[in-house]
């Protein structure tokens, strides 16, 4: 995949993280904010291979249930660092000087499974099979200028059709409301869609990539300050969640670690996503769902540009703020 600007966070210094020792006092705690979705793996994998320890990290997570709370929670000093889309919260959030981004994390990849469109079975029953009859139908998200506002406006706009917005706050509020027939349609990740599809609940009639190619799906951020003023600590985060990334991706994504691996690395999310099934039905939702996270943190800048031209050009957001408002560059190299 060749991607512009596509940055690789860290720079020389990750090249060499197997080479050093951590440069942190031993057990500096942080606090990480993370949602149970398969697409949060690296952090998961980070913790649980020891990857934060090797770096003098004690890491205590921090779940929620949407992007923008979160985006406060990184703000306010609650969490040190999180993983989530980019909302309309966290970029008003950097334009007070609150937040930064500081890496990539999921991301849309062609020819690898991602983000599914969804309808209601009440919805498909209707005759909608595809995303361009959606037109004056429902679209379910969270909050107004989450991913899954951007996501449902870029689908319009290619198709060029109108959808009604639809805030339920949380993402099992939305599940709810689509498995109901509330709402007609929404998008969201694979290791969901795919389970919700396949007991009949709802219907997939389209692939987020197909109207978003190269989609940066989430960033890794944490506070302005955090960003600025305790490099050391931030950049010993990015190498560590980069190896989880990177033994996520081998496992289930590119599939070159063996069985043996991946099977280990379903074992390992399982105690983290769907915790409430048994591993035996668990895993083939986590399997099917893994999803691309990047590179040694890498951020895709010309996907983050488009998102903000679409949060300013729908009047979500300052239309002074620049994307260096939003991502502090210094921990990226071209």
């Amino acid at each position: 995949m060749t991607i512009k600007n596509k940055c690789s966070v860290v720079g020389a210094v990750a090249l060499m993280a197997s080479l050093v020792s951590p440069i942190l006092a031993a057990d500096t705690a942080i606090n990480v904010g993370a949602l149970r979705f398969t697409s949060h793996a690296a952090s998961f994998v980070a913790f649980e291979r020891g990857y934060f320890k090797d770096e003098g990290l004690d890491v205590t997570f921090k779940f929620f249930q949407a992007a923008q709370p979160m985006a406060v929670a990184v703000a306010s000093k609650d969490v040190d660092y999180a993983v989530t889309a980019i909302s309309g919260g966290l970029i008003s959030l950097a334009e007070k000087g609150a937040a930064k981004v500081i890496g990539g994390a999921l991301m849309e990849e062609a020819g690898i499974d991602g983000q599914k469109i969804l309808v209601s079975d009440a919805a498909y029953q209707s005759g909608i099979t595809s995303p361009a009859q959606l037109d004056g139908k429902s679209w379910g998200i969270t909050q107004a200028g989450s991913s899954f506002h951007y996501m449902g406006a870029k689908v319009a706009e290619k198709e060029g059709i109108s959808l009604s917005y639809k805030p339920l706050q949380k993402t099992g509020a939305v599940i709810g409301a689509i498995k109901s027939g509330q709402i007609d349609s929404w998008s969201i990740v694979p290791h969901i869609a795919k389970p919700l599809s396949g007991a009949g609940a709802v219907h997939i009639v389209g692939n987020v990539a197909d109207y978003i190619p190269d989609y940066q799906v989430t960033v890794v951020f944490t506070s302005a300050d955090n960003a600025a003023n305790e490099r050391e600590k931030s950049e010993a985060f990015l190498r560590a969640f980069s190896k989880g990334a990177a033994d996520f991706n081998a496992a289930l994504v590119d599939k070159t670690a063996g069985e043996e691996a991946a099977e280990a690395m379903v074992k390992l999310i399982h105690q983290y996503v769907y915790t409430d099934r048994p591993y035996e039905k668990a895993a083939p939702s986590i399997r099917n769902g893994a999803m691309r996270i990047s590179a040694d943190a890498a951020l895709n800048t010309d996907s983050v540009q488009d998102q903000l031209d679409w949060f300013i050009g729908e009047k979500l957001v300052k239309d002074t703020i620049t994307i260096d408002t939003l991502v502090d560059s210094s921990y990226s190299a071209n």
